[in-house]
């Protein structure tokens, strides 16, 4: 593989199955994208191909989310439960933030920016979660985890548009919802690492809502569509 070019690259780290390699893999695509050292030659030589099943480990094994384990924060293991929740969501999220990149290639270099970042910062936010769990004496894997957030790049993956607006605009921003709520719930049970972790995520993932929802107008724009009437055409 030549290791200037973006697309092998970024398609080498989304089928990566072992996560710490896959989040070396994303934070150095960053690092050599933003330094100039890697380019988008490869275009049009790299066909796109639809991705069912991206890299990831086995476990977790996947279950509807019906399935997913219920999570009582009163007990150590509730809290470790809720952190592997999350920690799967990260994964995931490395996963789709590739898969912007590797997928859509008619957009700005920006775009590439944008989503690079957002790769490498997932990345950080799986490691640190990841920490967590090994301090709660668990790790990833080892309870089952639903498949949604993939199963939606899926759905989009036809459409930059509808990517933007239904991921980082509907399933990430429902997390940012969500997450205050349990931050708080998790100081009710004294435990103030896991908050830390979610303060810092919370404010970087406020960052990429706010990507998605930057690119979801540009694509609007060049579109002659009102984003907010389209948007709600989508949902």
């Amino acid at each position: 593989m030549n290791t200037a070019c973006l697309y092998a690259r970024v398609y080498e780290a989304l089928m990566c199955r072992e996560p710490e390699t896959k989040c070396a893999l994303a934070a150095r695509l960053r690092s050599d994208w933003e330094a100039g050292r890697i380019s988008r030659a490869d275009a049009e030589s790299l066909p796109v191909q639809r991705i069912e099943v991206p890299g990831r480990p086995e476990p977790p094994e996947l279950v509807p989310p019906q399935e997913v384990p219920r999570r009582r924060l009163g007990s150590r293991q509730g809290r470790a439960v809720l952190v592997h929740a999350i920690t799967h969501i990260e994964f995931n999220a490395i996963n789709l933030a590739l898969d912007a990149v590797y997928r859509f290639r008619d957009l700005p270099d920006d775009f590439v920016s944008d989503w690079l970042r957002v790769a490498d910062e997932e990345a950080r936010h799986f490691l640190m979660l990841r920490k967590r769990l090994q301090e709660l004496d668990a790790d990833y894997g080892d309870w089952p985890a639903h498949n949604g957030l993939w199963e939606m790049a899926v759905k989009t993956d036809h459409d930059p548009l509808v990517r933007m607006a239904l991921v980082p605009r509907v399933l990430e921003a429902r997390g940012l919802d969500v997450t205050p709520g349990m931050m708080q719930r998790l100081r009710d049970a004294g435990d103030t690492r896991t908050v830390a972790c979610l303060e810092i995520i919370l404010e970087e993932e406020i960052g990429h809502v706010a990507i998605g929802s930057r690119w979801f107008r540009h694509l609007c724009a060049e579109r002659g569509l009102e984003p907010e009437a389209e948007f709600r055409r989508l949902i």
